[in-house]
């Protein structure tokens, strides 16, 4: 992909630098003021002044006139003339292209706005942009909505400046009317300076839905069996968002008593290549279906196949990094919904080859923690660096012999409840003469980058050097990876502090790729003046460079695809409009993913690349992706350790051409040290 930018993201860039948004002090001060369109200079105006409902809204030349003079209300509702007549999505239609026009305030969704520091104008029933139609600058265009892209004919700039104090967190979260299918969720308040306009309710980091800003209960579709930490974040008209309230965590009971086993898995076969084994089987039947699949290897599981309760699990597994000449007998079982399990199959034997030729040739445990190793560098020595994310520490670990030593406890360092702590390490190519080791991590009032000396096998914690704050930070959506690239500069990946508008908002630092000078600067020839590489994240976790020092970078989804990109200097990938393929993503100036996983079978963190060949270290899919690169394509595509290992959160490359993976089975979605059980191996690759 070229790194040339179009005329309208330079264009959008120049604006970016001097728009401030229209925003109301609070109701007893309102203010009024004009709207004015980046792209061609004219202001917001209901045609002819006209002051019946339904006229149209359009630009025209700014003038004093009452018609193109407007008022951010409390609510979030832009009114003109008077406080009774608001600006309104006609019909309140939420398709794109819909008609701008005056009509008599009535409360309506379709009435209220968001105005973003990105200089966009959302609604907030939509969540479509304010758009001059064809990017027309002449007197007289028409007003819709349209998608939101950060063109010009969506930028909108005032004399008054953004309000930019999100609202208070939303408190005494709970929980009533729990069914097997339903729950009914409730919190207090938020207040805010220019008033809420809406609840955000998330289950584990998934966005479920959304409310008005009066709204302070809602009912929950979920899922029988399935435990989910429910939470809320407040938005108000500035687009600002609050920290979460506290989690509540259910577990649906089952809607029906289900005593029935499935049947027993047949016709179970295996072929042995080189030191990996592929299993076959028929599949079982169930009278409410077949959830998973576990796989037993001399009587131990050694994996899982999972489907959904729409997706039955496949029938076949693949067994990696086994010794060579030997024989290996397998069997599976099947399970239902409700953990009914079924007789285990007639086993069958296979005997891996001579020597690897496989992929994957062999695993070997190298250490073990409490806490979830999070961020891994390989120091010139050959020993390694790992943080410990809710332990905040660093610990030095001797592959070889296995032994560990605290090298330090990162100071400043704050939880968040949920995916926040100590996260991504980094060291550059100088770090034998140097002795820096970068760290990522959430502080009590931001996420930031900073670095330290490692002396002796000790953190210098008097030499820290802060290089970069004021990262947003939320309950989850923190990014977090570390990067240096081959052309010395350091990367960082951020997530949108459960604010998509965050994501398109080239001013801001969150829901991007940034760059950095080894000392904290801005390089001189970043695309938008500022620390931004590449925008439109939700939650990236995953960066690492390929022989022809191009970006790759893995991406979490919201609930329906999670993606791997190859990072284009000044992309926008498209979040919120688009995740993974699914959303607008066909929109002119979006960046389409190279490879979409569903989340069932994804939410994968860390990435690495070794020899060409990308390894994806994936979570809820509890496996770890091969995809080999071909030109701008992933080809090749396998998977491996299927539930062997549980969930895979880090994978680094190791110096022998092997890989460092890291485990992060459980404690991974609150800030409670050592109340994990991990693992971090090695990897042995083949050809």
């Amino acid at each position: 992909m070229p790194s040339r930018r179009s005329p309208w993201l330079l264009a959008a860039v120049i604006a970016g630098l001097v728009v401030s948004i229209l925003v109301a002090p609070p109701a007893s001060a309102a203010t009024t003021a004009t709207i004015v369109g980046v792209g061609s200079g004219r202001c917001l105006d209901v045609a002819g002044g006209a002051t019946a409902a339904k006229t149209p809204v359009v630009i025209n030349d700014c003038g004093t006139a009452a018609r193109q003079r407007w008022t951010l209300t409390t609510g979030g509702q832009l009114t003109v003339f008077d406080a009774t007549t608001c600006l309104d999505v006609s019909g309140a239609s939420t398709a794109t292209g819909a008609k701008v026009q005056i009509y008599p305030c009535n409360g309506g969704a379709n009435q209220r706005w968001t105005l973003n520091a990105d200089g966009s104008v959302r609604s907030v029933q939509s969540g479509l942009c304010l758009d001059v139609s064809g990017r027309a600058t002449a007197n007289g265009s028409s007003v819709i909505m349209w998608t939101c892209n950060g063109q010009t004919n969506q930028q909108w700039t005032t004399a008054l400046s953004a309000e930019k104090n999100p609202p208070s967190v939303p408190g005494n979260a709970r929980v009533s009317n729990l069914t097997c299918d339903s729950v009914t969720f409730a919190w207090n308040a938020s207040t805010d300076d220019v008033g809420v306009v809406a609840y955000d309710v998330f289950h584990d980091g998934q966005l479920m839905k959304s409310v008005s800003g009066t709204t302070l209960s809602t009912s929950l579709t979920v899922v029988a069996g399935v435990t989910w930490g429910l939470f809320v974040n407040a938005r108000d008209a500035a687009g600002n968002v609050s920290q979460a309230s506290s989690t509540v965590s259910i577990t649906p009971p089952q809607c029906q008593v289900d005593t029935q086993a499935p049947s027993t898995p047949t016709g179970v076969t295996g072929a042995a290549s080189g030191t990996t084994v592929t299993l076959r089987w028929t599949a079982s039947t169930d009278n409410t279906g077949v959830r998973a699949y576990d796989v037993y290897r001399g009587g131990t599981k050694v994996g899982t196949v999972t489907g959904t309760a729409t997706v039955p699990p496949a029938t076949t597994f693949v067994d990696s990094g086994l010794s060579p000449s030997t024989a290996y007998a397998y069997a599976v079982e099947a399970r239902d919904g409700q953990g009914n399990v079924s007789a285990r199959s007639a086993s069958t034997s296979v005997t891996t080859g001579a020597a690897c030729g496989s992929a994957i040739c062999s695993v070997q445990q190298i250490g073990t923690d409490t806490d979830i190793p999070w961020g891994l560098v390989t120091l010139p020595d050959g020993t390694i660096l790992y943080s410990r994310r809710d332990a905040q520490d660093i610990v030095r670990l001797n592959p070889t012999t296995g032994a560990k030593t605290t090298v330090g406890t990162v100071p400043n360092v704050s939880g968040t409840d949920g995916e926040g702590g100590l996260l991504g390490l980094a060291i550059a190519p100088t770090y034998a003469s140097d002795h820096w080791l970068y760290v990522m991590h959430t502080s009590p009032t931001d996420n930031r980058i900073v670095r330290f000396k490692v002396e002796n096998n000790l953190l210098v914690t008097s030499s820290e050097q802060v290089l970069l704050s004021g990262i947003l930070r939320n309950k989850f959506h923190d990014g977090g990876r570390l990067r240096f690239g081959p052309d010395g500069k350091l990367y960082a990946s951020t997530g949108d502090a459960q604010n998509g508008d965050n994501a398109q908002n080239i001013s801001s630092l969150n829901g991007k790729v940034l760059r950095l000078n080894p000392d904290g600067t801005v390089p001189s020839d970043n695309p938008f003046g500022n620390y931004v590489w590449s925008y439109g994240h939700r939650n990236p976790q995953g960066l690492a460079f390929d022989s022809q020092g191009r970006l790759w970078e893995q991406e979490f989804g919201n609930a329906v695809m999670d993606e791997t990109n190859l990072i284009t200097k000044g992309g926008n990938y498209g979040w919120p409009a688009c995740e993974g393929t699914s959303g607008t993503c066909g929109t002119a100036g979006y960046i389409a993913p190279k490879r979409t996983y569903p989340t069932v079978d994804g939410s994968c963190s860390g990435i690495a690349i070794v020899r060409d060949v990308l390894y994806v270290a994936c979570e809820r899919g509890t496996r770890l992706y091969r995809e080999v690169i071909s030109g701008t394509s992933l080809t090749d595509v396998q998977a491996f350790f299927t539930g062997t290992y549980g969930r895979l959160r880090t994978v680094e490359p190791a110096p022998d051409g092997g890989l460092w993976l890291t485990t992060s089975t459980t404690g991974d979605k609150d800030s409670i040290a050592n109340n994990s059980n991990e693992k971090i191996l090695h990897v042995t690759l083949g050809s």
